[in-house]
């Protein structure tokens, strides 16, 4: 389960960067129900927020990056981003943006795992990060595909002090890696994570990839919002037993994200 409440080592932020703002917030508008709300347009600036039912559940900017491709950054809660920065390059990590303060905010920094896979932290000051989790229209879990699930455990193992639990995947599809944060029980898990060939893994050109889940009332009504308004769909919709009902998807620009109504819901 996803809070609001800044645990270490929990989501507290997500953002998107994408090649054209305008046409990605009317996307996610029409498939989450968000609603956008411009920050400042112009040649070094266009951006802003998405909010549902008033509270601020991501954040939206243009793709600015040589050769980057469109996606979810998910940035987890730290108290010190420095001091993460050192633990990131010790566990053989990048830092592809270091430690920086925007404005009062809060300070930020953006990594790669040893084999690609992108992530942030997010050291909050006046801006807490997202106000709304595990609710209808915001981020209910996280996603790592990887091609080394034992290098994924020991990297962010050591970046955040997770704790993880291996879950059997129905039909003998192997395990599915379940991440709690630090001393906390699990009903507080927030993520998983499981291994894929590389071949699997052509979205983000071979390298492992973070993805969001948004919890939703009805999958598959969310999944033709999907494709009416030019997104695709990976897997899906089906069901998983213990989890609820689900569908990988693709914006337009080929960001990925996963829809999920939780059993029960």
């Amino acid at each position: 389960m996803i809070t609001t409440d800044l645990t270490p080592g929990s989501p507290c932020w997500l953002d998107l960067g994408t090649p054209d703002v305008r046409a990605t917030a009317a996307f996610y508008g029409a498939v989450l129900g968000w609603e956008y709300e411009s920050m400042g347009e112009g040649q070094d600036m266009e951006g802003g927020m998405f909010r549902k039912d008033g509270k601020t559940v991501a954040g939206l900017g243009k793709l600015t990056e040589e050769g980057a491709r469109s996606a979810w950054m998910i940035y987890f809660a730290v108290t010190d981003a420095d001091a993460t920065t050192q633990a990131v390059e010790r566990a053989g990590g990048e830092v592809r943006v270091p430690p920086r303060d925007l404005d009062d905010w809060g300070r930020m920094a953006q990594y790669s795992d040893p084999l690609g896979g992108q992530f942030a932290v997010w050291q909050p000051r006046k801006n807490t990060g997202f106000e709304l989790a595990d609710q209808p229209g915001s981020l209910s879990w996280t996603e790592l595909y990887t091609s080394d699930a034992a290098a994924a455990k020991e990297f962010y193992g050591g970046v955040f002090d997770w704790q993880f639990s291996d879950m059997e995947l129905p039909g003998g599809g192997g395990n599915y890696i379940l991440i709690t944060p630090s001393g906390l029980p699990e009903e507080r898990m927030q993520g998983g994570l499981m291994e894929l060939p590389k071949e699997n893994l052509a979205l983000a050109g071979g390298r492992p990839y973070w993805h969001p889940v948004f919890n939703v009332t009805d999958c598959d009504a969310a999944v033709a919002k999907v494709t009416e308004n030019g997104g695709s769909v990976q897997m899906g919709p089906e069901d998983a037993e213990g989890v609820g009902r689900l569908a990988v998807c693709l914006d337009p620009s080929n960001a990925d994200f996963v829809v999920l109504t939780p059993t029960g819901s």
